[in-house]
């Protein structure tokens, strides 16, 4: 089997979100040259790919996921010539570029929306979606994933086109073949460039259903739920095998798509090893196994995860796709809040060993591993940032309609909630040094730093051999060296077991044991361990058999 294995099968993923991670020219916005000047490290690290966030010209109303010109920079980020440099250095360092790729909506500033909402017969008007009111409101129910109803009236023509993220993102119309095509051709575009694949934003969204019909309203809600309607539709995987025909075929591409509302059957149909599709999917399941109880509350919530919960979806997903489909392993990204913070403990005290536990029961997994910047030397949520502080629309969204509008929570509960579960976690500047901005810029950061930069940060991670950088460094060097960790078989241990979570990895002739502690307690388990075994690699110094100590990991190779 071990023959058969593809290079993005056996690759690291390194997630760079540029206007957080390095600014080179000192206007509080990360850049392309500030990427540029991190490749070292990036390399340091071991990772084999970095998937870059959106770069391209865009008005930001939500982050560059509202793209007005896919074929040009984001001025903020610099250039084109920037960006060809990058592709060449990082091809030069072995680094391969994944490409973001949004195309279930443009922004309302793009070309083909400013045409197409100047009346009902303009040619690009059917590259979006426009439907009439419906008894004089929106043409169904569905709400927004950013809170708020998905459709907005246009005055020029009387009709409500659909947005199912911001208004500035108007959802393209996939029925239409030229809007297949020019995107096809825009991404040829970037395939020719030389780049190593793409990243696809939201990709299980792109085929609406017929007739567009109400989704169920959840318990205490006020609009359908638009994911479950529209998640998977009718028409994606013809879609997606046409784009593999007219783009995907023509080079060694990597692909991964995010698929919100993703089952095991479709993610065999998305990321089948006959590659007729992508290579692999983002799943949310275990992303939303920590949500509130309250259905129309969503995301919303501060209680951590329940472990039998997630071992038992985590277990599913190796388990379903093994030998017929393959997984992405990811914790944390710009969408979701710090990995440490989520499943660890940041506190001073287990910060340390607790995202190391937390990487190595992701990093044994059957997949490609990808680490979100930062996570690497255990970056934490930003607890110090305040209402007035954030910057991302889905918060400014939430405080707007659940507290102010729908008066669903208090402002004080939903801090609390957001300092939990907020995206702006993850987009705080990247923590380089202990100087003033973590090094990140000369100029006024674009988003507030997180304030304990001044003891976590790159350089006392580089400084210490025993810091969460180097262990990611191992994690990654074995997964290159050991292709049991590729090929191996998955098998769970004691899924009933709420404090630790154990597994191993069978391949051909030899095992590993990979045992890992959630708790803050010392505790005793026997996994009856062979005197020959090897520890292949743990959070703490020795090993004391069958006693964990608090977050403790390891890995035993027999």
């Amino acid at each position: 089997m071990t023959e058969n294995i593809k290079w993005w099968q056996k690759a690291v993923v390194y997630q760079v979100y540029p206007r957080s991670f390095q600014d080179a020219n000192g206007d509080g916005i990360g850049d392309l040259k500030g990427v540029e000047q991190h490749l070292d490290y990036i390399a340091k690290l071991g990772a084999d790919v970095i998937w870059l966030n959106p770069v391209y010209t865009s008005p930001d109303e939500d982050n560059g996921y509202d793209i007005s010109d896919y074929e040009d920079i984001n001025a903020k980020f610099g250039n084109m010539a920037d960006f060809d440099r990058l592709l060449q250095k990082a091809h030069d360092k072995h680094i391969k570029i994944l490409m973001d790729l949004v195309v279930n909506h443009t922004s309302n500033q793009h070309q083909w929306f400013i045409e197409s909402r100047k009346s009902k017969d303009n040619p690009k008007r059917d590259f979006y979606i426009w439907r009439d009111p419906v008894a004089g409101h929106e043409p169904n129910n569905w709400g927004s994933f950013f809170s708020g109803p998905a459709w907005q009236y246009d005055d020029a023509t009387g009709q409500y086109y659909l947005h199912l993220f911001a208004e500035g993102q108007p959802d393209l119309n996939w029925v239409n073949p030229e809007v297949r095509q020019a995107v096809f051709d825009m991404m040829n575009f970037w395939v020719d460039k030389g780049i190593d694949g793409f990243r696809m934003d939201v990709i299980s969204l792109i085929s609406k259903p017929d007739g567009l019909p109400d989704g169920q309203v959840p318990t205490g809600g006020v609009y359908g739920n638009a994911d479950k309607a529209v998640a998977n539709g009718p028409h994606v995987h013809d879609y997606l095998k046409e784009m593999r025909d007219k783009v995907l075929n023509r080079a060694d591409m990597m692909t991964v798509g995010e698929a919100s509302g993703v089952d095991i059957q479709n993610a065999i149909q998305y990321a089948n090893q006959d590659t007729s599709e992508l290579n692999m999917v983002f799943q949310f399941e275990h992303m939303g196994l920590d949500n509130n109880p309250n259905p129309a509350l969503g995301k919303w919530y501060d209680q951590k995860v329940s472990l039998t919960a997630l071992k038992e979806n985590l277990s599913k997903w190796q388990n379903k796709l093994a030998g017929k489909a393959w997984n992405s392993l990811y914790w944390d990204n710009h969408d979701q809040p710090r990995a440490v913070s989520r499943y660890g403990n940041d506190t001073p005290a287990y910060r340390v060993i607790s995202a190391k536990m937390v990487a190595t029961l992701l990093h044994f997994m059957q997949g490609t591993p990808y680490i979100y910047q930062g996570e690497e030397i255990g970056m934490t949520n930003a607890y110090n940032l305040k209402r007035e502080d954030f910057d991302d629309i889905e918060i400014k969204n939430a405080f707007k309609y659940l507290i102010d509008k729908d008066n669903l929570l208090d402002e004080e509960t939903m801090l609390r909630y957001v300092h939990a579960k907020g995206r702006d976690n993850a987009r705080t500047p990247m923590q380089w040094n202990n100087s003033d901005n973590a090094g990140f810029t000369t100029g006024q950061p674009w988003l507030k730093l997180n304030d304990n930069y001044q003891t976590i940060n790159v350089a006392d991670a580089l400084a210490d051999p025993k810091s969460v950088f180097y262990y990611y460094q191992k994690l990654i060097q074995l997964r290159h060296d050991l292709p049991i960790m590729t090929t191996g078989k998955y098998q769970l241990l004691d899924p009933e077991d709420n404090d630790v979570y154990a597994y191993r990895r069978i391949g051909q002739g030899e095992q590993l044991l990979v045992i890992n502690n959630f708790t803050d307690q010392v505790l005793t388990r026997n996994y009856s361990v062979p005197d020959d075994a090897r520890l292949l690699i743990g959070n703490y110094d020795d090993d004391e058999g069958q006693t964990l100590r608090p977050y403790e990991a390891k890995v035993y190779q027999f």
